[in-house]
């Protein structure tokens, strides 16, 4: 097992406007790509887990031609909302880089 943070060559999180987070999975390869992509482990489902959200608020799907993966979900709180602790969503991914990938 690898995690993917060990795999890809970027990942980030970042807004996508006031009230969504999106998250970009990119790597170098098509090969290590497609390994992550075949292997399951990450989905709509494996990010929904990991910020406690139902399935059907996560926005998910691969982007072939540039070897990536993204997601998007609801903030927790809406940008500049006093309660938010991350005003950028630039230290949201974290969660993402301990799946571990066969």
């Amino acid at each position: 097992m690898t995690t993917l943070a060990e795999l890809a060559r970027l990942i980030r999180s970042k807004n996508a406007g006031p009230f969504e987070l999106t998250f970009d999975i990119m790597f170098d390869d098509a090969a290590t790509y497609d390994r992550v992509k075949r292997s399951g482990k990450l989905s709509r489902e494996v990010v929904a887990g990991l910020y406690s959200l139902p399935t059907s608020d996560v926005k998910f799907f691969f982007c072939d031609h540039a070897r990536a993966i993204k997601a998007t979900i609801p903030r927790p709180y809406f940008q500049g909302d006093p309660r938010d602790s991350d005003s950028h969503g630039g230290q949201q991914y974290a969660p993402l880089m301990g799946i571990e990938i066969p």
